[in-house]
């Protein structure tokens, strides 16, 4: 019998004090956050600064096994916004995804948490 599938998508948007400060950080962050779910890495993660005024921050994604992860930074504002989507085939908690924004020092962490197989339906 053929193991079935989950599609749950967690988008997060956090207002943090210690917002990742260059690619490499944002590289090893999204590592961490891939293993803390026990996810598996197909490609990257990678992370670009944008440079572009009213945009400057980090974006980075990574492609995994189940689906994506992707995080964009705006560093300019006071606080910093950091907005997460992480999607998946496979089972995660968003506790778990949540916890591994600690290191950010968030303010205010607000988050959508949806069953992409049953049209949208936000999952408590």
């Amino acid at each position: 019998m053929e193991k079935e599938l989950k599609h749950k998508h967690l988008l997060i948007r956090a207002e943090v004090q210690n917002p990742p400060k260059n690619e490499e950080e944002t590289i090893s962050w999204m590592r961490k956050l891939i293993k803390t779910i026990d996810m598996n890495i197909l490609a990257g993660p990678y992370s670009s600064q944008v440079s572009k005024k009213g945009n400057k921050g980090l974006s980075g994604v990574a492609i995994i096994d189940t689906s994506h992860i992707s995080i964009h930074t705006w560093d300019e504002q006071n606080p910093a916004l950091i907005q997460l989507d992480v999607y998946s085939c496979k089972e995660f908690k968003k506790a778990d995804v949540i916890d591994c924004l600690e290191e950010f020092k968030p303010i205010t962490v607000e988050y959508k948490y949806f069953d992409r197989e049953t049209n949208f339906i936000e999952v408590k």
